[in-house]
């Protein structure tokens, strides 16, 4: 990386992918709705292998607190509901010729603010990624030869403003996460 605008771009995409990586974290975390995601973390023992979920049965999500799994191979329905009963998302699932059922008991206020002090904790991470993106920005512009110093201080600038742009993005993420939890 030799010039300015490829510094900036970098740190751009570097910040981006932290405030994605932080959105699709915070899928997994089970608000009041059912949603597919919830599921893709879960790991089945299938063919003598971990296999994410998705790869052996399809997720929807026909009612607010109801998830099915439709397994691709019927043989699989009992390992498939063992593995998100050892998930620990406290879901339990149960069979129903072929179709797996998984109900989504009610949040308990304690359990969502649980929840919430864990949405806060990934937004942290996601928040540390991009300052540490900015941060390494910042050091590879020090080290760059040859460029005026007030490209120097404009590109600085551009990168905080940046910086600030993503942790906004982060901040929104959660407060609608918390939201979203909380809401009864």
């Amino acid at each position: 990386m030799s010039t300015i605008p490829e510094l900036i771009k970098h740190a751009r995409e570097a910040m981006h992918k932290a405030v994605e990586s932080t959105k699709r974290e915070l899928t997994t975390i089970r608000s009041g709705k059912a949603t597919t995601s919830l599921l893709d973390l879960v790991r089945v023992e299938a063919y003598g292998a971990q296999v994410p979920l998705n790869q052996v049965g399809m997720v929807s999500a026909p009612e607010p607190r109801l998830l099915t799994v439709q397994p691709f191979d019927k043989g699989l329905a009992p390992v498939i509901e063992k593995a998100i009963r050892d998930a620990d998302l406290g879901l339990n699932p149960s069979s129903q010729s072929g179709v797996i059922r998984v109900p989504l008991p009610p949040l308990s206020e304690e359990r969502r603010k649980e929840l919430v002090k864990v949405v806060h904790k990934l937004a942290e991470e996601g928040r540390i990624a991009v300052r540490h993106a900015r941060t390494d920005a910042m050091s590879r512009l020090k080290k760059l030869e040859h460029i005026a110093a007030d490209d120097e201080k404009r590109a600085e600038k551009d990168v905080q403003k940046q910086h600030d742009e993503h942790i906004k993005q982060i901040d929104a993420i959660i407060r609608a996460k918390e939201a979203e939890i909380m809401e009864v």
